[in-house]
C-alpha cells in the first residue's frame, strides 16, 4: 500500500472535488431551476478531472520516481488512480443523491418526460436512479481515467 499512497491520495482529492462540483451545480440551479442546461454544463467537469489526473501523475513522477518516470510506470499509476476513483464513485454518488441534492432525480425524471425523452414516468425512473448513476459513474471514471492517463503520459513521461 505504501507504493500506492500517492494514487490513493489523488483518488480522495478527486472524490472531494467531485462533491464540491455537485454542490456548485446545485447552488447555481442546475439541479432544479436550470435543469435543462445540466446535460451540457455538467460536462465541464472534464476540465478539473483532467487537471487532477495530470497533477497526480506529476506527483508520482516527482515524489516517487525522483523525476524519472517512463510511460509504463505512469500509465500503471494512472490506472490505479482510476481504479480507486471508480471504487469511491458509488459513495460519492450516494452522498450526491441522498445528501447534497435529493431532489435531482425527481426533477430530472419529471422534466425528461415533459420534454419527451421518455414516454412515461416509469421509463424515466428506470433510467434516473442511484443504482444506474452509481454503476455508470464507476465505469465512466475507470474508462475516462485510463484514456486521460494514456494521453497525458505521452507528455509527462521522461524523455531519454
Amino acid at each position: 500500500m505504501k507504493n500506492l499512497k500517492i494514487e490513493i491520495k489523488w483518488a480522495l482529492i478527486f472524490t472531494g472535488v467531485t462533491l464540491l462540483w455537485m454542490l456548485l451545480e446545485k447552488a447555481v440551479g442546475l439541479h432544479d431551476r436550470y435543469l435543462d442546461y445540466h446535460l451540457y454544463l455538467t460536462n465541464l467537469f472534464a476540465i478539473p478531472a483532467i487537471v487532477m489526473m495530470v497533477l497526480a501523475l506529476k506527483d508520482k513522477k516527482k515524489n516517487f520516481y525522483g523525476g524519472q518516470m517512463d510511460y509504463k510506470q505512469g500509465f500503471l499509476s494512472g490506472v490505479m488512480v482510476s481504479v480507486f476513483i471508480a471504487l469511491l464513485s458509488p459513495l460519492a454518488q450516494w452522498i450526491t443523491s441522498y445528501v447534497i441534492t435529493p431532489e435531482y432525480f425527481p426533477n430530472v425524471i419529471k422534466r425528461s418526460v415533459e420534454l419527451g425523452y421518455f414516454k412515461t414516468l416509469a421509463e424515466a425512473e428506470a433510467n434516473f436512479n442511484y443504482k444506474n448513476y452509481a454503476v455508470q459513474g464507476a465505469i465512466a471514471a475507470l474508462v475516462m481515467g485510463v484514456v486521460t492517463t494514456a494521453i497525458a503520459m505521452v507528455f509527462i513521461r521522461s524523455k531519454k
